[in-house]
């Protein structure tokens, strides 16, 4: 429940990273345990389980491409003539991509 609120309450691109990280390092952990339980890792909910983590995990990298595609024409777009000109006199600066380490890019292996 705190990995899930720490998601929900995240201001900032970072905060939602490492959030996210948080979140999924704590699923993971769950499913280490529940190697040690065979009719846990039967049982259908779990198995719906897995197959949801794997589904969210593709939704979010498709989602921080997404930022960073959108971050990118922006960046662009206020450093074009007059753009420009508009974006410094009414303080639109730069933005930053949303860069993952490779760790956070692999995408959790959940084996039952």
């Amino acid at each position: 429940m705190k990995a899930r609120a720490a998601v929900m309450s995240a201001n900032t691109v970072n905060e939602t990273a490492e959030a996210s990280n948080y979140l999924f390092s704590t699923l993971k952990s769950l499913f280490a345990v529940a190697e040690n339980y065979p009719d846990l890792k039967a049982n259908q909910n779990f198995m719906q389980l897995q197959k949801d983590l794997m589904e969210t995990e593709n939704k979010i990298t498709y989602s921080r491409q997404f930022y960073n595609d959108t971050v990118m024409k922006y960046n662009i777009s206020i450093q074009t003539i007059p753009k420009n000109i508009v974006a410094s006199l009414t303080g639109f600066e730069k933005k930053d991509l949303f860069e993952a380490t490779q760790a956070e890019r692999e995408v959790p292996k959940v084996e039952f």
